[in-house]
């Protein structure tokens, strides 16, 4: 596997109660203004990286950081950590613009994103 194919970890969304207060700390912290900002969702992309802010959890009801792992094939890899031992919380469903997601859990109850942009 070639390192442009291996997983690699380029999102993370944090749930956060004040969405206001939230953007303004990550936006400080990172030295950026968002490049997505709606009341359902706020993005900062710093360096390769994509740091997003959903209030309230959002309608996964996130209560942690969740990371995602980017990947080439978000079924082959779901499948894959399923049969290693992994439950998913979250089926791959796209969420726009081609991208899909899936989240499992791993045996001590931490939540692993995976995301593939098509």
């Amino acid at each position: 596997m070639t390192d442009a194919f291996r997983p690699a970890i380029r999102t993370v969304l944090h749930p956060v109660a004040d969405l206001a207060r939230a953007k303004a700390v990550y936006a400080a912290l990172l030295g950026i203004p968002p490049q997505t900002d709606s009341p359902y969702y706020v993005g900062f992309d710093a360096e390769g990286q994509h740091i997003g802010l959903v209030p309230d959890g959002g309608p996964q009801g996130m209560t942690s950081p969740v990371a995602y792992w980017h990947v080439p094939d978000i079924e082959a890899k779901l499948a894959e950590v399923v049969a290693a031992g992994a439950t998913v919380k979250e089926a791959a469903h796209e969420v726009g613009a081609g991208r899909l997601v899936a989240t499992v859990v791993d045996h001590d109850g931490n939540v692993l994103g995976l995301l593939q942009d098509r």
